[in-house]
């Protein structure tokens, strides 16, 4: 099934004349109905990299508070990492682009800053939970075997916590893939470019191609991550 979703991906991206006239069928009126601002291979490959940077980002700050957070020696903070990430989602990303464009300048880097902050949540959440779900027993088991708290960490929660891990991760990415257009008012090159130019010229065309490739993209990705996860899970 993902082979099948990658396949329509590209064809989609490649193939995009092919569509003119399916598309001038949605805006009969307007003089171009494919967009050619630039190639849409280009803006595939930059959309992917944004949320890439941002995602990668937001598992190693994400599971890494989460993990620091069921130490002993973070329990204290667990409250206060919980409530940031959940302020992480709900702050709209609108937001967080216009506060970030002042410091950061336009392009990339407030775009990733967004997705970042807007990722967080459904990782940190499966994170505590899936360590927090294990067994006390298990961990009693394991020290009384000798290991070390590293060890323990290591060998016994990452292993056992991974499905729970790696479904907060699915969500994240699927999410920003799709937030991941926004940042196309701001300046970032990416498949939102065709949508953000169809909605101030008034062709929806545009904005067509643009969504459908999103579409494509988050459930190749999905499909992915649903073929994938029993092999990255513990057995």
């Amino acid at each position: 099934m993902p082979l099948l979703w990658l396949g329509l991906l590209l064809a989609a991206t490649l193939g995009m004349e092919q569509l003119e006239g399916v598309l001038r069928l949605i805006e009969p009126d307007s003089r171009e109905v494919i967009y050619r601002r630039d190639t849409f291979l280009a803006l595939l490959v930059q959309h992917v990299m944004v949320v890439l940077v941002a995602s990668l980002l937001a598992v190693a700050i994400g599971v890494g508070a989460a993990i620091a957070v069921t130490r002993p020696a973070g329990r204290d903070f667990r409250p206060l990492v919980g409530q940031l990430a959940s302020i992480g989602q709900t702050f709209p990303p609108v937001a967080v682009l216009a506060l970030a464009v002042p410091v950061l300048g336009f392009g990339t880097l407030p775009i990733i800053m967004a997705l970042l902050l807007y990722g967080l949540l459904p990782i940190v959440r499966n994170t505590l939970a899936g360590i927090e779900g294990i067994d006390p027993a298990v961990h009693e088991a394991a020290r009384g075997m000798g290991m070390t708290g590293v060890q323990v960490l290591r060998q016994v929660e990452l292993p056992l916590a991974a499905p729970v891990i790696l479904a907060g991760i699915r969500t994240s990415v699927t999410i920003n893939i799709a937030t991941a257009a926004i940042g196309a008012t701001v300046g970032a090159s990416n498949l939102g470019d065709p949508i953000i130019s169809g909605i101030v010229n008034g062709n929806t065309a545009y904005v067509v191609q643009g969504a459908v490739l999103i579409g494509l993209l988050a459930i190749s990705v999905d499909s992915l991550f649903e073929r994938f996860m029993p092999r990255l899970a513990p057995r």
